[in-house]
């Protein structure tokens, strides 16, 4: 509430630092968490949809502390923040008690890639939600971007950049998870077909970003990205309200 308040009205010094002194406490509160969950019920916490939240309220807290580790100006505090806190309220508030209690895996999830494959989607979900995000507030302003967001249209590229390489990897891990468990690399079960959708989109927003033969790169670029920002949130949430196919496990249900 503080970071937000000092978001809306006007940066002031001491409202900055409390803010960013606590998320540092989010981060460690939610790493020590997320290791006790892992302790208390023997494999690692993405079993479901409570604790897929959680990784990504993590995920959130990290992308908002990367730049404050190189000492540069953190451009994606706006989004980061208060994104890793709805996100973590979502979870404790929003969803049945029952979802909150460890369980034990289905045998498809007890497997070596479950760690490997949900936390690179989950990590590549926290990127491309604050790169696209981020770059979508530039979009038809090219004005105010060539004078004031240069800086943050290049770090918007990164993140995205980020992001699509986690992706990439989930995909992929995936993909071997897939046929272990289904001997089938790729089933097009509703979650791969708009896993595959969101790919593309990203795929096309970078490569509008890095063409020189197009003309307005960046005002292209973020509105490409935009659709991808809604792509994700179909993907991550509209598959689970449905509760179908083969990735029903991180459903409401």
């Amino acid at each position: 509430m503080i970071h937000l308040m000092n978001f809306l009205v006007y940066e002031i010094e001491g409202l900055h630092n409390s803010s960013e002194k606590g998320m540092i406490a989010t981060f460690f509160s939610i790493t020590g968490f997320l290791v006790i969950r892992w302790i208390s019920s023997g494999h690692f916490p993405l079993s479901n949809l409570y604790e897929s939240l959680i990784f990504l309220s993590w995920s959130l807290s990290i992308i908002h502390m990367i730049p404050y580790l190189g000492n540069h100006k953190n451009d994606f505090s706006a989004i980061t923040a208060p994104s890793a806190i709805f996100t973590q309220g979502f979870a404790t508030s929003g969803l049945s008690t029952e979802m909150h209690q460890p369980a034990i895996l289905v045998p498809a999830l007890q497997s070596q890639w479950l760690m490997m494959h949900v936390s690179m989607m989950l990590l590549s979900y926290a990127a491309l939600l604050c790169g696209s995000l981020r770059k979508s507030f530039f979009f038809g302003d090219m004005e105010y971007l060539n004078e004031k967001g240069s800086r943050l249209d290049y770090w918007s590229y990164r993140v995205i950049s980020l992001g699509f390489t986690f992706f990439t990897i989930g995909i992929l891990s995936g993909a071997v998870w897939a046929n272990e468990a289904w001997v089938s690399y790729w089933n097009w079960d509703p979650k791969e077909t708009w896993a595959f959708l969101t790919w593309t989109i990203f795929a096309i927003s970078l490569h509008t970003r890095t063409n020189p033969k197009l003309q307005d790169q960046g005002t292209n670029s973020a509105f490409v990205a935009s659709i991808g920002f809604l792509l994700i949130w179909i993907c991550y949430f509209g598959i689970n309200l449905l509760g179908i196919g083969f990735h029903s496990y991180g459903s409401f249900q």
